[in-house]
């Protein structure tokens, strides 16, 4: 037998739902405002770069930060992905520059909230992973680099690492140890292409950003390298808070960021601006990372 609900029960069901619903948006407005804004705003930033080269990179757009929202900002570098990633975890740092894989890992490991990400000079909200060889070196292709010696940059970089990994588990179905002569882990993108430029390595995996960035302060130039592969495009690198700090506190820092548009600071950041992300835009790295982990596991 069929149940019918009268048009009062049915009313009082709604006013239920209303009234829970009610009850819990103004159980979370009231916590964000019992929540107390940061004093000071520690900003981790992964090592693309050596420590102080990243600092002053990011420090026109960190000191208008500190000047909009008047609050300190302090930058927080580490050796590796790993230390600002664990520096999320625990509580270290209010804000941090990730790369899309180090943003996942840290986004499993914290809870870490992503709310605006780079936007490129050419307009797109993506980058490339490219794998590099010296000019001169012929080493042309990717079947001229088997035997070689090539570098990684960092386990937790993106295109330093798990999209060139990728490539080659899937498309190429090779084991990196087995087809060059050598691997190492260089440390950062720039480590990665100075160790091309100096011959320490034959070739190496990086990005056309971080690539762009060190031709632009003048330390290389493109023609001292070939391009041997490029991948297709990865997000933009994101900008991540702590979700335990206040809503309000957060919009704010989100709007100061996405409407950035000082062209000096944009320009020591070979960047357009930034636009607003979701956790979700970061989704097919996190499928990347599975593909990887399979068939890393079957080999």
């Amino acid at each position: 037998m069929k149940h019918k609900f009268s048009v009062k029960g049915q009313l009082n069901f709604v006013l239920s739902i209303v009234f829970v619903t009610a009850f819990l948006i103004i159980s979370l407005y009231s916590y964000s405002l019992a929540v107390e804004d940061p004093k000071e705003i520690r900003f981790g930033l992964i090592p693309t770069e050596s420590s102080t080269q990243i600092t002053d990179r990011w420090e026109p757009l960190l000191d208008h930060i500190a000047k909009t929202m008047n609050i300190k900002i302090k930058p927080y570098s580490a050796s590796d992905y790993a230390g600002i990633i664990e520096a999320m975890r625990f509580g270290k740092i209010e804000a941090a520059y990730f790369g899309p894989k180090s943003y996942v890992e840290a986004s499993e490991r914290s809870n870490a909230w992503a709310i605006a990400r780079e936007k490129m000079l050419d307009g797109s909200e993506g980058y490339h992973s490219i794998i590099i060889t010296k000019k001169g070196s012929g080493l042309k292709t990717f079947e001229d680099i088997k035997d070689k010696t090539f570098a990684f940059n960092d386990p937790n970089s993106t295109s330093g690492y798990l999209v060139p990994m990728t490539y080659f588990l899937r498309d190429e179905e090779i084991v990196p140890e087995e087809y060059f002569s050598k691997v190492i882990f260089s440390g950062s993108h720039e480590a990665s292409i100075m160790t091309v430029k100096l011959g320490k390595v034959d070739a190496a995996s990086t990005n056309d950003l971080d690539l762009d960035r060190q031709i632009q302060s003048g330390r290389l130039s493109l023609g001292e390298f070939n391009i041997i592969w490029k991948s297709d495009t990865i997000p933009g690198s994101p900008l991540v808070v702590r979700g335990d700090l206040s809503y309000g506190f957060v919009m704010k820092l989100q709007k100061i960021i996405t409407t950035y548009s000082d062209p000096k600071g944009l320009e020591q950041l070979q960047l357009a601006g930034f636009v607003k992300a979701i956790d979700e835009d970061y989704d097919p790295i996190r499928a990347m990372r599975e593909v990887k982990d399979r068939l890393r596991k079957q080999n």
